[in-house]
């Protein structure tokens, strides 16, 4: 069955059984040492602003604040200490040819990849994914940021789901040089995914301050899993891992201890939230 748990992600992973997901993705928080919330905006006619509009106007940008902006504090003093038990439940209800799927930054990638080669084994480590977008502020210091890390572990080192044939298809960057054929059918992606972020003012936005996009979780639930199987995620926040796999035919469960993100996945999804 579909389901939200609300409580502490470690000890709803030690209630779960042995080996009952196929497909595990996992959005953690990123440690970044800022307090990660939603971000509302209104802009505001004024000849000096920061934005320029339809007929040349200028628009200056106001932060809107309201009760639902809490968010959460992503500061960890151990960090790792904090992950580690929870990666060790995930491998134990992890199925014989599931996967797991670790998304992480640029801050972390490094210490996560030595955790997760401990706990499942460097030769279950299959790839590590670039999600690049191209969205935000640009640093005039350094190169911006613009991409995040996404590991994929799975619990044997060649016995796995994956079934590229499911997968979507992207346009060939020079469509010139491979034929009509080939250029409409399009090819398969590597291991660098352009998307765009989820739009601040799409129909896809929740509100949820570190939601991903839909996109970019289709394509793994279709390709990393099959119809019927489970496909969790306890560190659930936005729930758009469990839209992706109801859009699917999967199954889901997802886990979050933020009163925010269950109010959110209950109203994205459909069901109501049990305690853990």
């Amino acid at each position: 069955m579909n389901q939200i748990w609300h409580g502490d992600n470690l000890d709803a992973l030690r209630r779960m059984d042995p080996e009952s997901a196929a497909l595990i993705y996992v959005d953690p928080p990123f440690n970044t040492g800022k307090r990660q919330a939603r971000q509302r905006i209104r802009v505001v006619q004024d000849t000096e602003g920061d934005r320029r509009g339809f007929g040349g106007r200028r628009y200056r940008t106001e932060r809107v604040t309201g009760e639902n902006d809490e968010g959460y504090p992503d500061r960890f003093d151990d960090f790792l200490g904090f992950l580690r038990p929870r990666m060790e439940e995930a491998r134990r209800v992890l199925t014989p040819f599931g996967s797991l799927f670790f998304h992480i930054d640029y801050r972390e990638v490094h210490y996560c990849k030595i955790m997760l080669d401990e706990i499942f084994g460097r030769e279950c480590f299959q790839n590590e994914i670039i999600w690049a977008y191209d969205y935000g502020a640009r640093s005039t210091r350094r190169w911006p940021a613009k991409h995040d890390n996404i590991l994929w572990y799975t619990r044997h080192p060649e016995r796995y789901t994956f079934h590229l044939s499911e997968c979507d298809r992207i346009p060939y960057m020079a469509p010139g040089l491979v034929g009509a054929e080939k250029a409409a059918r399009g090819k398969t992606p590597t291991d660098v995914w352009w998307h765009t972020i989820v739009s601040p003012t799409g129909k896809e936005k929740t509100g949820y301050a570190t939601q991903k996009p839909l996109g970019i979780l289709e394509r793994i639930v279709r390709v990393h899993s099959n119809p019927g199987e489970m496909v969790l995620d306890f560190f659930a926040g936005s729930g758009t891992i469990g839209e992706a796999a109801s859009r699917n035919g999967r199954e889901f469960c997802m886990i979050d201890e933020s009163a925010e993100a269950i109010a959110v996945m209950e109203k994205r999804l459909g069901i109501r939230a049990k305690s853990v």
